[in-house]
């Protein structure tokens, strides 16, 4: 009988929280899509955990709904972490090569990983990834896989992905108190980026963005590496915030308004459009063009705190493979055309691929992505349980394309 691999990953967003769970069959080049369930999520602001007890409530749920939609219990889950308190840091380690033959062993990249470790953390920060970018034999650079290679002196650098410990202690508890166990833990534009971009793309040079419904994610690839990282505190809630202050109306119309008539370039001139209220007698009058000017004005703010991150690498319009947006944000109209002219990039929307049956949705990014992460060998036997809520596991892996 052929092995199955069993996969189950939870998009903890502040819009909604999205449970999905894939099936990888032996001989299968792509796993198949089993089940998708999304709920609202609530006790979230810009990505972190500000209500416990809301965060469990909501994945519960979706557990509930999952279960009942699938008949099957949810597995180990595989988890996202968000917000602005995530940063990236590069580090360099330096260690000797233990064996009298000089041969590279596992030992040894494991200690030049601790090594690269070794840089100054407040005590309430924690390093949450490590990303290998390359190894160095001998003053030899660009060696992605050391083992069994000889050298005197081995050297790595790696990009650290730290968080604000409080915030992802709350996170985790979050998901524990709500019955399930955590396999892995994420950051979610990395996530998003294992599901859209594609091998080619991250060697040439891209910026992958997921605007979430409260942050917006970025990553950035350089010949195949992780070269930033970063979140900022806004995304597509906050457009409907602007709406809803800009129009004078609820939010729930001003949620309406967006996905019926925005765009993220002016519109119309003279033009008015009548809506009715949601739960109201009296229609709400707005124009096109008001509206495109409320929208442009956010989402050309999220295009120019992208910039000031490439800026800092040397990468403001000068990535040959153009800037991808994702996530939920990335289905307003006209917002690729927005995004060339703000960041100076080619631009393209980006669908989660490698998920036979999986719709092509820029808001599942995430969630696939968590789940293909999943099906790397390093996944296929650890499980965390209750213990894991104080501690996430250091991961060490070289991120490849």
């Amino acid at each position: 009988m052929a092995r199955s691999h069993f996969i189950n990953s939870l998009d903890v967003g502040s819009g909604s929280i999205k449970i999905l769970a894939i099936e990888k069959r032996k001989g299968n080049l792509e796993p198949e899509f089993l089940n998708l369930i999304r709920v609202p999520s609530a006790g979230l602001r810009k990505g972190t955990v500000i209500n416990i007890d809301q965060v469990s409530d909501s994945i519960q749920s979706a557990i509930e709904e999952f279960q009942s939609s699938y008949g099957r219990k949810i597995k180990p889950v595989i988890v996202n972490i968000s917000g602005s308190h995530i940063f990236s840091t590069p580090s360099r380690g330096v260690i000797a090569v233990s064996r009298a033959d000089q041969k590279i062993s596992q030992e040894d990249i494991e200690r030049a990983l601790q090594a690269a470790q070794t840089f100054s953390l407040p005590s309430n920060k924690e390093v949450l990834d490590v990303i290998a970018k390359e190894f160095i034999i001998d003053g030899e650079k660009g060696i992605k896989e050391p083992l069994g290679m000889k050298g005197i002196r081995l050297e790595v650098e790696i990009l650290a992905l730290c968080g604000f410990s409080p915030y992802v202690k709350n996170l985790t508890n979050s998901v524990l108190n709500a019955g399930l166990h955590i396999q892995d833990i994420f950051v979610s534009p990395l996530a998003s980026s294992k599901a859209v971009l594609t091998p080619k793309q991250k060697e040439l040079g891209v910026a992958l963005l997921d605007i979430g419904a409260g942050t917006t994610g970025l990553a950035v690839f350089e010949e195949g590496d992780l070269i930033q990282a970063a979140i900022f505190p806004i995304g597509s809630g906050h457009i409907t915030n602007d709406i809803a202050i800009g129009l004078r109306c609820d939010i729930d119309t001003a949620e309406r308004i967006k996905l019926e008539y925005g765009s993220c370039f002016l519109r119309g001139g003279r033009k008015k459009e009548k809506i009715r209220k949601i739960g109201k007698d009296e229609p709400l009058v707005f124009s096109l063009k008001m509206l495109g000017k409320i929208i442009e004005a956010r989402v050309s703010e999220i295009f120019r705190l992208t910039n000031k991150e490439l800026k800092k690498i040397g990468r403001q319009g000068k990535l040959p493979a153009g800037i991808v947006l994702t996530g939920g944000g990335a289905k307003l109209p006209k917002i690729k055309e927005l995004a060339r002219k703000e960041l100076k990039l080619p631009c393209k929307i980006g669908y989660p691929k490698g998920i036979a049956g999986l719709e092509q949705d820029p808001s599942l990014a995430v969630v696939a992505g968590l789940a293909l992460n999943g099906l790397e060998p390093e996944h296929e036997y650890p499980i965390f349980g209750e213990k894991f809520g104080t501690k996430i596991k250091k991961i060490f892996r070289i991120f490849n394309p």
